[in-house]
């Protein structure tokens, strides 16, 4: 079996942290901006989809971040859709999704890194789009399941925390993030369900959603401290070669910033709103300066001289 493919990895990391800067842009009302962002996100998908079915559904188990994050950036790709006011493909990429969860969930990843928290980036993916969807659509059946992936998710965070090495912190490659991003795109989730909660539909009565305030706020309480701590460790600790992981740490700036934009409207709350703008433009200059680090790593390797070995064949 071979090893994971590096293209798909990036691809649908790219196509994860592009999204989410799309979705972000979206919610500050920078509708123009975000659809302009949804488009590179949108084309990056697919590369990384076929990449991933040019293997065998068994090779998948060397795929599994990869396949992870193809499945939160198809859930994220589709809430940016129905942003966009196309509900019907933000629900077909919630199907296919949805489908490709059930697949790869229950594969073991041996891994140590930051990647072990994927799986509660994806289903709290999972539950965002279901959320969005649900108050779109009106449609009360998929904001109790998307309840029921957001509880899911939290329970997947403590697992993977359990698992997570605390020294990735100092050698991670920018993956390591995904600890205080898998927390952010949680709190978003929450806040799509409360927000999806109306007189129409009364999904929830007052102690569940009391019960999914506190908890929405505190997820992104702790998310926001797990990215003030993981940017001291970038201080103390710089890495100064680009890695493929490191869209992972534009992925964590910009669904906090999404998910302290989101919290501020489910909860009216006026200087949440201004911390998620700031943190948001904090999150497309991670989007820019990442995207020229790429650039400027691709030339450099393009540039390099090729060593001919001499051993014998």
């Amino acid at each position: 079996m071979s090893g994971p493919s590096p293209f798909a990895a990036w691809w649908a990391t790219y196509a994860l942290a592009t999204g989410i800067v799309s979705v972000g842009l979206d919610s500050a009302g920078h509708e123009v901006l975000s659809r302009i962002a949804l488009v590179p996100a949108c084309a990056a998908w697919p590369a990384a989809a076929a990449g991933l079915a040019r293997r065998a559904p068994g090779g998948w188990r060397a795929e599994t971040p990869a396949a992870l994050t193809t499945v939160a950036a198809a859930a994220v790709l589709g809430t940016g859709f129905s942003a966009a006011g196309r509900h019907s493909l933000a629900g077909a990429l919630l199907a296919l999704a949805l489908l490709l969860w059930a697949v790869l969930l229950t594969v073991e990843d041996k891994g140590r890194r930051g990647t072990v928290f994927l799986r509660c980036v994806a289903t709290q993916g999972l539950a965002v789009l279901g959320a969005t969807l649900a108050a779109a659509e009106a449609a009360a059946w998929l904001a109790h399941a998307a309840l029921v992936l957001f509880w899911l998710g939290l329970a997947l965070y403590g697992f993977a925390l359990f698992r997570f090495q605390p020294r990735q912190v100092e050698e991670g490659r920018g993956d390591h993030w995904l600890a205080a991003g898998a927390l952010a795109v949680s709190s978003l989730a929450g806040a799509k369900l409360l927000s999806a909660d109306s007189a129409r539909l009364y999904l929830w009565n007052e102690e569940n959603t009391g019960a999914l305030r506190t908890t929405t706020v505190t997820l992104l309480g702790l998310a926001l401290i797990a990215c003030v701590a993981l940017l001291l460790a970038e201080l103390f600790w710089p890495r100064h070669h680009y890695d493929v992981r490191r869209w992972a740490t534009v992925f964590a700036a910009a669904v906090t910033a999404a998910a302290a934009l989101a919290v501020a409207d489910a909860l009216d709350a006026r200087w949440l709103d201004v911390a998620g703008q700031a943190l948001l433009w904090i999150a497309v200059a991670a989007w820019l300066g990442c995207t020229a680090w790429a650039l400027a790593s691709a030339r450099a390797g393009a540039g390099r001289p090729r060593v001919r070995s001499r051993a014998r064949r």
